[in-house]
């Protein structure tokens, strides 16, 4: 009797067939092309990842798949699902595929689900749309859904809206409708970018699991190498509408060929490296380094003692204590990082900072100024000393105003100058963050996201701050855009000498401009040290799960990591099931004395 061996994915029929797929856009009076002759294959089971920066259209070419093209958007080529044509079917055909046959989880569940409708419903929506399914049924299949990605208590979920779900609880849900009616193709586009590294590798964790589970190909758009290392089984590189390179995810990363792969693996921070390469050239981390020992608080740019910081409550909403009993320094031209989770409290103390929010208790000094009941003119002297690099440029900055405005607005307010000089600065600052003069005339949208973010620290920069706040500066920028910005960021703080709070979930970025690292987790600092200390020998538990969680470019070491991340999280839960079963144990002990005693006063009472 001879035993079959599993077919593995490369042997499997394809499901999905690319060839010659082109998509093209009518912009006064003329068709771009945003993808040329993309072909590739998908099979079961497999994941194929496209990379690629913003505009090389890898997420054009594949939402062109299902139509979900602009009005104005036209697609040309092949794209066969099993033995069906995609390209060219009508929209009434392209409804059975979508959600049925085709799903897609997008990036940004909070605008992608329906916010007045429950998780539950959109779910069921979705059963009932493309099976013969009764309510009840619809609402047992969307609970199992939930159990499948894992969401807490399904069935109290399953009614709650999306803006009562965490960011990686949005994310669960979305991915449980796009399971609902057993796609043989996923497209997943960007799903983990807006979420930090402990939510990021759990949903990674996730697919990798639905995979193996319900056999489905999985198209991966994703500009985070990292991410590709973990999940993806082959790669397609794309370039300005064009695939450059694709092969296993092995070769990609060890053997690339293709010279923009390379630029693009370079431009990726890896955590454990402490360098950047940006277009072919190698920068270390700042030189000199500050010492990593923390700074005395005489003369330092920022000092919290014991800070606490409270959201005041709200009709039924009771306060909120987002920072409970913080105490940290950042000496003069010092860089710290500040990482953590969302809702860690990170961002709260950068605004606490910059007088954004009330110091409820303790103390908090800003360039030797108290902050703890500040007067509001007193706290516009501050303000002149510190600056803020917001994460999203694009909502930060006035769409309004033309960008050479946006940048002088802070020395026009605080009257340090006007006319002919201010004119003068503003193309001053252009020039020192890499950005032609001529742009000054320019407003935010006529920009790349990358160029919004160098805006934004052309006008955080132009009062010449003492202390700088970026909050999460780069999280938004494709990994090449990203090392330029980090490389701009080093050069302009050698130069202006700032003191800096930079605060990411990203800790191969902080790696590289820190050299002191405060990890915040639940509104407390658990563990401050420098930053070698930090990353290579962690003391406290929540900071050794945090570095597990970083995904690397590496698909041999990302295996690894994942490996001693589980192990982490599987002790983590055996001692909290240890707790929780002494606990048991000792109320048990309880129950049992109390029933006793019951019994014995039961006897007692009928013995009268």
């Amino acid at each position: 009797m001879t035993t079959q061996t599993p077919t593995t994915a490369a042997e499997k029929a394809p499901i999905l067939e690319v060839k010659g797929l082109g998509v093209e856009f009518f912009v006064e009076g003329e068709w771009f092309p945003a993808a040329i002759d993309v072909s590739y294959q998908v099979r079961s089971g497999e994941v194929l990842a496209i990379v690629g920066e913003s505009g090389s259209g890898k997420t054009q070419s594949s939402m062109s798949l299902i139509g979900l093209l602009p009005p104005n958007g036209r697609a040309t080529g092949s794209a066969r699902l099993g033995d069906r044509e995609l390209i060219g079917l009508s929209h009434s055909q392209l409804s059975h595929v979508r959600g049925n046959e085709v799903a897609v989880i997008f990036q940004e569940p909070m605008t992608a689900l329906n916010p007045v409708y429950t998780v539950g419903f959109q779910i069921i929506e979705t059963l009932r749309v493309h099976h013969d399914m009764g309510p009840k049924a619809a609402r047992e299949r969307a609970i199992e859904l939930l159990h499948m990605v894992d969401l807490p208590n399904p069935e109290q979920s399953v009614d709650k809206y999306p803006h009562q779900l965490s960011g990686g609880q949005r994310q669960r849900a979305m991915i449980a409708q796009a399971l609902a009616c057993d796609p043989k193709l996923l497209i997943a586009d960007e799903p983990t970018t807006a979420l930090d590294v402990t939510v990021q590798a759990e949903i990674l964790k996730l697919m990798r699991d639905l995979r193996s589970r319900i056999d489905s190909g999985i198209i991966l758009i994703t500009h985070d190498m990292g991410v590709v290392a973990d999940l993806a089984d082959r790669v397609v590189v794309m370039k300005d509408g064009r695939i450059v390179e694709s092969g296993p995810v092995e070769e990609i990363f060890y053997r690339p060929q293709h010279p923009y792969t390379k630029q693009l693996l370079d431009a990726v921070p890896h955590l454990g490296s402490d360098k950047l390469t940006v277009e072919g050239t190698s920068s270390t981390t700042a030189e000199p380094r500050p010492v990593a020992e923390a700074p005395s608080e005489v003369d330092a740019a920022f000092v919290a003692k014991d800070l606490v910081i409270e959201y005041p409550a709200r009709g039924r909403v009771p306060a909120f204590r987002a920072i409970d009993g913080v105490d940290l320094t950042i000496g003069r031209g010092e860089v710290v990082g500040l990482v953590g989770e969302s809702g860690s409290g990170k961002t709260t103390v950068g605004r606490a900072a910059v007088g954004l929010l009330p110091v409820a208790g303790g103390s908090l000094q800003v360039n030797g100024v108290e902050l703890a009941g500040v007067s509001p003119k007193a706290l516009r002297a501050v303000r002149q000393d510190v600056s803020i690099v917001f994460q999203d440029p694009g909502s930060s900055l006035n769409p309004r105003l033309p960008i050479g405005e946006s940048i002088g607005e802070p020395l026009k307010l605080h009257k340090v100058l006007a006319g002919a000089e201010l004119s003068h600065k503003v193309e001053e600052l252009l020039d020192q963050v890499h950005l032609p003069r001529a742009m000054r005339n320019r407003y935010p949208h006529e920009l790349s996201g990358g160029q919004r973010q160098r805006v934004g620290i052309a006008r955080a920069l132009a009062l010449s701050p003492r202390l700088l706040i970026a909050d999460e500066p780069t999280s938004a920028l494709d990994v090449s855009v990203q090392a330029r910005v980090l490389e701009l960021f080093q050069e302009l703080q050698r130069e202006y000498g700032f003191a800096c709070l930079f605060i990411s979930h990203d800790l191969a970025v902080v790696e590289i401009l820190s050299s002191r690292i405060a990890v915040m987790h639940k509104g407390r600092l658990v563990e401050v040290g420098s930053r070698d200390q930090i990353l290579r020998d962690p003391r406290d538990d929540y900071t050794k799960r945090l570095l597990a969680a970083v995904p690397v470019p590496d698909p041999a070491e990302q295996k690894l990591r994942r490996e001693t991340r589980d192990r982490l999280l599987e002790e983590a839960a055996a001692d909290l099931a240890a707790r929780d079963g002494q606990l048991g144990a000792h109320d048990a002990e309880l129950a049992h004395a109390a029933a006793e005693a019951v019994g014995e006063d039961v006897v007692e009472t009928r013995g009268v």
